[in-house]
């Protein structure tokens, strides 16, 4: 937009220019004789002022002859913005075969010309040529601009394969950071990837749905970290003294080059660092594509025969081993994996569910749980786990706890006697900020399109920051048996997207703590 209503935006700003003050007037007027003087030295063959001259003696105003495009140019340096303007004017106005140029190199120093056309086929020629040169400064900065974006991009104009580890999350940070904004539902977000991004593969589903692999791995945990130690050792310990045992294990030979400076800080414990979990995906890639016989100097691994049953599937839960295929939309259960999880988990009620935030950061799940258990019994709590440092889920054994826990909190929050300060939820209530709700608040900040790296953070930004929140008003309890029957239905089916991504969060904070 820049470069190409430029000059229109000069036109109209030299036409609206009116020369009011006398200051303005007499630098119109020296500087129409001076334009005047060189036009005619060019014509004539005089002196052009081939040597840099000052246009008065106490400024810094200087004119200087140079060439624009092949052509006579004065070069217009020191003078200030209205000035130019002026200068713009008085071409426009008084000399018919002289151009005024204003470009901005790739460093964003502005240049300013008065630029000699001999005819005026010269001069839209001249005008193409400024133009054309402009679009090209102004595309020379996009480029400088766009960075990484240049990977992105690449990766999506060719047909290679992407690999990823429980890739799920990193697709969607990249498709929120490169693409465009995330799509309401699971089903729209792989429609739009499967076209960004047509081939990818996930290192944790290879080794969970195909039984060789997973033999392999022993039946042990798919992890990034432990898959790596399994399945390259070598790699894993490159620096390390290791036997010809091992190494023969081994099928594809992975070199390595690490600089003096990094060599002695190279450690395979370097995990959650983003280029080392690169790595090691990458290296479990291989060794696992070798296992199977993939041929890596073959045809491209995107169309090999035996990596179609694995590519473009990505784990929606973990927990459930729901697999979505980017293709189709489609999502199934991969069961073999169901039956290997431990029965650890209970099945989440959502009516039981009771999300806190805003708490003294030194607060760790054992301790809200002990501080809850304490009020409503021992067994009142079914499970707690950490959504992040500031937020936690509270599974309660009977949804009658969800309402109790939150009336009780909002009554302390408004007594400041003895009993507030001594009941035994003090703990989890102190500093003020402490706040509470039920599912559907949760679901409410998830969809938001605000997003912040805590959920306190996030919380605050969508406008809950305040105390207790229930799942129904007033209003809504006072409506008749149909009219809630139809409501619910309604909800039902508005929320059946944001009831999916609420749950693998759910799950996925839960696992987090369970692992800590």
């Amino acid at each position: 937009m820049q470069y190409e209503d430029g000059d229109m935006d000069s036109a109209v700003e030299a036409r609206e220019l009116k020369l009011v003050r006398m200051a303005d007037i007499l630098f119109a007027e020296r500087m129409k004789n001076t334009l005047s003087e060189w036009r005619s030295a060019l014509l004539h063959g005089g002196n052009t002022m081939s040597q840099s001259l000052r246009s008065s003696n106490d400024s810094a105003e200087r004119l200087e002859t140079v060439f624009y495009f092949m052509r006579p140019a004065l070069s217009l340096k020191g003078f200030t913005s209205h000035q130019l303007r002026v200068i713009k004017l008085v071409v426009r106005k008084h000399f018919g075969d002289l151009v005024y140029i204003h470009m901005d190199n790739e460093n964003s120093c502005s240049q300013d010309f008065v630029v000699f056309s001999d005819s005026e086929s010269d001069k839209e020629n001249l005008m193409k040529e400024a133009k054309d040169e402009r679009k090209k400064v102004v595309e020379g900065k996009i480029k400088s601009a766009i960075g990484f974006r240049h990977v992105i991009d690449l990766l999506s104009s060719e047909p290679k394969l992407i690999v990823g580890h429980n890739c799920f999350l990193d697709i969607a940070h990249v498709y929120n950071k490169f693409v465009g904004p995330l799509p309401s539902t699971a089903e729209e977000f792989v429609s739009s990837i499967n076209e960004c991004f047509p081939h990818i593969i996930d290192t944790k589903v290879l080794l969970n749905v195909n039984q060789m692999l997973h033999l392999k791995m022993k039946k042990c945990s798919t992890s990034l970290s432990s898959a790596f130690s399994l399945l390259c050792p070598q790699t894993a310990f490159s620096f390390a003294s290791i036997g010809s045992d091992l190494v023969s294990q081994q099928r594809v030979r992975i070199e390595v080059e690490v600089d003096n400076v990094r060599y002695s800080n190279w450690s395979s414990g370097a995990k959650h660092e983003a280029g080392y979990d690169a790595f090691m995906t990458g290296c479990i890639f291989a060794q696992a594509c070798s296992h199977l016989g993939v041929d890596f100097g073959g045809q491209r691994l995107a169309q090999n025969e035996t990596l179609q049953n694995y590519i473009n599937r990505l784990y929606l839960s973990w927990t459930n081993g729901d697999i979505i295929d980017l293709s189709t939309g489609q999502t199934t259960a991969e069961h073999r994996l169901i039956n290997s999880v431990p029965k650890r988990f209970s099945k989440i009620k959502y009516e039981n569910v009771v999300l806190i935030w805003g708490f003294q950061p030194k607060l760790k799940a054992r301790e809200i749980k002990e501080c809850i258990c304490k009020v409503f019994g021992p067994t009142s709590v079914t499970s707690i786990y950490h959504v992040d440092d500031t937020a936690v889920f509270v599974m309660f054994k009977n949804p009658e706890f969800v309402s109790d826990f939150l009336e009780l909190k909002q009554q302390l929050q408004k007594n400041d006697g003895p009993v507030a300060v001594l009941h035994p939820l003090s703990k989890l209530l102190e500093g003020g900020n402490t706040c509470a709700a039920d599912y559907e608040v949760y679901k409410e900040v998830c969809s938001s399109s605000i997003s912040k790296t805590l959920f306190a953070e996030q919380a605050e930004a969508v406008g809950i920051n305040g105390g207790t929140r229930s799942v129904k008003s007033d209003a809504e309890t006072e409506r008749r048996p149909e009219e809630e029957e139809e409501a619910s239905d309604n909800n039902n089916n508005n929320s059946n997207a944001s009831d999916r991504v609420c749950e693998r969060e759910y799950e996925d904070g839960r696992r987090r703590s369970l692992c800590n």
